[in-house]
């Protein structure tokens, strides 16, 4: 691609970006309006795990028949066609299929505590050192590896498909484990990019249960079923794009990430950069480091940090005591506070948890000796502004333990995810980590969703080092306005 900004797709019908989340699931449009990209939501419907018995699983049919009702009004709303769709998601969660394809039940949430025990016995037969080495993904419990070994035996050796693959599959595309999303499993090795068969081995796992890996940007045949005869549909391709989330947004990104970190920051946090070459590390292990496929090569390494959940805890406790507040407003306010109540661990396992959260984080400042801040109507801004400031405080540690990984200094940060809306964080977050801040686009993985189609679709081989340029060429036509640096507000010491 050229790098004139202001160049159209070959095929400028509109294209399609769906994105599963935890608690809400987007279908959002690309038109070209007068040569411009236009990227509208044109669908979004409430999601969350739902209780059957004593399990917690994912509500399949509404999530299908909420994405069906998107793609129908996107099909109203682009009468010039749609030239392709991708769906990205939440990774490790996955469907068991039936003889013809179809789910065995309602899949997992990672959330369920059945893998509890299938960790602590797994670790005995796979310790954690070892797989971290091997796959390079930290051996969280919620990983698909524990999963899988957590199912039932009259399941064990039925196909399954990673949540977005699936929803690619329902659309008629074929079984197919996108890169990206594959590395969250826990069962990928870093050093093919392939399945370990030996894990699968080890543990008892058919691997003819696993679907073929695919890299991003692999074009996956048309769109079947009834939308196919919607006039909009005939000929609408399917695409893979990064089935992960975050390896989306990240490819979102239209900078040089060679030399910039990233925070997406949402309900939960990641912070990282782009390596070529893994870190396996016993360091990058105790620091929670985890190496994911990046979308256009190398690895998204990055730790988890807690996030915006925190506020968001906040104010539906204040909300449910009649004090609802919105979050413009409380930025806003915490931005003019002058009172410091300390820090606080973001990462604290009570913080973790639903509910009584101004209580939680009382009780967290009292543990690490300050005040806690009354909760009485006009002190939300106070616990706001503890949020950020403790936020900000864990985004400089995880940054600093970065750099000393990286064994260079990064030159700036770049913020994506709702969080990037917030500049008091951002500002926050660069006073304590001593890097200048971009604010980026809050739908980062909608951009690189898009992104990827539109190189896949002009022919750019997966895996090129034509397609890395291309998608940071085509971010950057599709976010907009360069990002604009943080440090523009006052901040009251």
């Amino acid at each position: 691609m050229s790098s004139d900004q202001g160049r159209t797709p070959l095929d400028s019908r509109a294209r399609i970006a769906v994105d599963l989340g935890a608690e809400s699931c987007r279908v959002s449009l690309l038109r070209w309006r007068d040569g411009q990209p236009d990227i509208r939501e044109v669908h979004r419907i409430p999601n969350g795990p739902v209780t059957s018995g004593h399990s917690l699983r994912w509500p399949l049919d509404a999530i299908l028949s909420g994405i069906e009702e998107g793609l129908r009004k996107a099909a109203v709303a682009a009468p010039e066609g749609v030239a392709s769709v991708a769906v990205d998601g939440w990774a490790v969660d996955y469907v068991h299929l039936d003889e013809d394809g179809k789910p065995l039940y309602d899949p997992f949430c990672y959330r369920d505590e059945r893998t509890l025990a299938t960790k602590e016995r797994t670790d005995k037969i796979l310790p954690p050192e070892q797989a971290f080495r091997r796959t390079g993904a930290q051996p969280l419990r919620i990983n698909t590896i524990y999963q899988l070994l957590a199912d039932s035996p009259d399941v064990a050796d039925a196909p399954w498909l990673c949540l977005p693959e699936y929803v690619l599959h329902w659309l008629g595309a074929s079984r197919i484990a996108e890169y990206t999303n594959a590395t969250h499993t826990g069962l990928v090795e870093v050093a093919t990019r392939n399945w370990a068969r030996d894990l699968f081995e080890t543990l008892n796992l058919p691997i003819e249960a696993a679907p073929p890996i695919v890299q991003p940007g692999t074009r996956l045949g048309h769109i079947q079923g009834s939308l196919a005869q919607l006039p909009a549909f005939r000929d609408t391709e399917l695409i893979a794009p990064p089935c992960h989330d975050t390896a989306s947004a990240v490819a979102g990104i239209p900078a040089d990430l060679g030399e910039t970190a990233y925070i997406c920051s949402g309900t939960w946090s990641l912070v990282g950069t782009v390596v070529q070459q893994p870190n396996t590390s016993d360091e990058a292990l105790a620091a929670r480091y985890t190496n994911q496929g990046a979308a256009t090569g190398g690895f998204c390494f990055h730790t988890n940090v807690n996030g915006m959940w925190l506020l968001k805890q906040c104010m539906e406790s204040w909300s449910s005591a009649g004090r609802a507040f919105g979050v413009e407003r409380l930025v806003q306010e915490a931005t003019a506070c002058k009172a410091q109540a300390g820090t606080i661990n973001v990462d604290a396992e009570p913080l973790l948890l639903a509910g009584n959260m101004p209580d939680r984080i009382n009780s967290e400042l009292l543990r690490r000796g300050h005040q806690p801040i009354p909760d009485v109507p006009g002190n939300e801004p106070l616990f706001a502004r503890v949020i950020f400031e403790s936020l900000a405080a864990r985004y400089a540690v995880a940054i600093a333990n970065l750099q000393q990984m990286l064994g260079r200094k990064l030159a700036r940060i770049h913020m994506i995810g709702g969080a990037s809306r917030n500049r008091l964080l951002a500002d926050l977050t660069s006073r304590r980590a001593g890097l200048p801040v971009d604010c980026g686009h809050a739908e980062s993985s909608t951009i690189g969703n898009f992104a990827i189609q539109l190189a896949a679709a002009e022919g750019v081989p997966p895996e090129s080092a034509q397609l890395r340029y291309e998608v940071r060429q085509w971010a950057s036509r599709l976010s907009g306005p360069a990002p604009q640096p943080a440090l523009s507000l006052r901040i009251p010491d």
